[in-house]
């Protein structure tokens, strides 16, 4: 670092940045001279300001308006663009910048849904007015992932304009629904596009630490049936409720024998078995003094690698079906919503190698690996199309889906020229 000066630009804020040294070598160094700070400052602001909150059933309350704006920009830096709509009004942006010279193609994807920015009033800032205070931008997707989507356009708009002589290409993915099914990840992972793909990096926020592993996860149900009755006289109906609570006890056993025998994975932790609703009953309203006829519990299931999701489910049926033998118990049925594998790439796989060299380039420090938690678009890249993945962007770990939501401009422009640097090392130079 070489200091810092007050930097203010036509945008109208003002605030203090680094002067940022940059590396002797020389095609970092052309690589690294094109990315504007003030640029992927604005550009972050400028997409989180359109709500993008998935809202069924509400007219327009959708990706469209934000990967419009993420289309033309890509068309303005010169990417050759597509928008392919997966659902009405919800297209898949996809940019494609061919360098002319037979190489590699490397991506960069993020998602343009955001979560609901919840209770307004736990929010210091409006959630979608970008607002800037300090070294942070604030606002609904700075760090989830509006702000690891914007960097990655500002690092491809550099190597663009570099003049750099790269081989193969570059693409960037801005794919809907990554918040809830992710629909945009499937329909692009099984899509021909996908097959031109070498290597993929996914723009999640993850503190620019490289994340090679990234947990698995299933959605389930179990949906359970008894008989209504007064709930003075439980004995002429049949309380799917017993059955619920004992189900739910015999898959914490499940989850600590799963504990015991996969311990703990270095970089995503524990395995879990985790109810996140429990509804009782369904369809009716309740009354304090009737037994209800049916109930449901919600499952989240997150897994390490090595697990098997299909023996997963299996141990599951037959919980299911030994707490309902005895007709007294009712009836239980289970169902798989879905199964996301985990992802666990080589750390020799080339793209890490480049994002290894990048952050030693760029930051002058060792590079930090972690694994996520959760899922990411990745988890689909990976398992349908064998595309290896690596997840690196700027924002908290922790930061997404809370109030007050933001990213640091000083992640956020590393991150840009982390991407920028390894985009030069996988895809290579002509003549090297």
């Amino acid at each position: 670092m070489q200091g810092r000066i007050n930097y203010c630009t036509t945008f109208g804020w003002e605030y203090t940045r680094e002067m940022i040294a940059l590396p002797d070598n020389e095609k970092y160094r052309q690589a690294l001279s094109l990315i504007d700070e003030a640029e992927l400052v604005e550009l972050t602001r400028a997409l989180v300001r359109i709500p993008s909150v998935y809202r069924h059933g509400v007219d327009g309350a959708n990706e469209g308006k934000v990967a419009a704006a993420v289309a033309d920009k890509l068309r303005a830096i010169g990417m050759e663009v597509a928008v392919e709509e997966v659902e009405p009004g919800r297209p898949n942006i996809v940019g494609v910048y061919d360098f002319g010279r037979p190489g590699p193609c490397l991506l960069f994807e993020g998602h343009t849904d955001v979560v609901k920015e919840g209770d307004l009033s736990d929010w210091e800032h409006d959630p979608f007015g970008a607002a800037v205070v300090g070294r942070r931008i604030y606002g609904r997707g700075t760090a989830d992932m509006k702000g690891g989507l914007a960097a990655a356009i500002i690092a491809a708009n550099g190597l663009i304009q570099s003049g750099l002589p790269l081989k193969g290409k570059l693409m960037i993915a801005a794919l809907i629904d990554e918040e809830e099914m992710m629909v945009g990840a499937k329909h692009f992972a099984l899509s021909p596009r996908a097959k031109e793909i070498d290597a993929a990096v996914i723009c999640e926020p993850e503190d620019n630490q490289i994340c090679a592993v990234q947990k698995g996860g299933m959605l389930a149900e179990i949906h359970f049936s008894g008989k209504m009755a007064h709930g003075c006289m439980p004995y002429a109906g049949i309380n799917p409720i017993w059955t619920m609570a004992e189900t739910i006890t015999a898959l914490r056993q499940l989850e600590k024998s799963y504990i015991e025998r996969w311990g703990e994975n270095p970089y995503v932790g524990f395995p879990s078995i985790t109810p996140t609703i429990i509804q009782s009953p369904g369809k009716t309203e309740p009354h304090i003094n009737m037994i209800p006829a049916e109930g449901m519990i919600a499952l989240d299931i997150r897994t390490i690698p090595g697990q098997c999701h299909d023996e997963i489910e299996r141990d599951m049926q037959e919980i299911v079906a030994g707490l309902t033998r005895d007709d007294a118990a009712g009836k239980a049925v289970l169902r798989v919503l879905e199964k996301r594998p985990c992802t666990d790439t080589a750390l020799d796989e080339p793209v890490i190698r480049s994002l290894e060299a990048a952050i030693r380039a760029v930051t002058g420090r060792e590079p930090q690996y972690n694994g996520v938690p959760g899922l990411t678009d990745g988890t689909f890249l990976a398992n349908l199309a064998g595309i290896p993945v690596v997840t690196i962007g700027p924002g908290g770990r922790t930061i997404p889906h809370q109030a007050n939501e933001y990213v640091e401009i000083d992640q956020l422009t590393e991150a840009a020229r982390i991407y920028a640097v390894a985009a030069v090392e996988f895809l290579g130079l002509a003549g090297e």
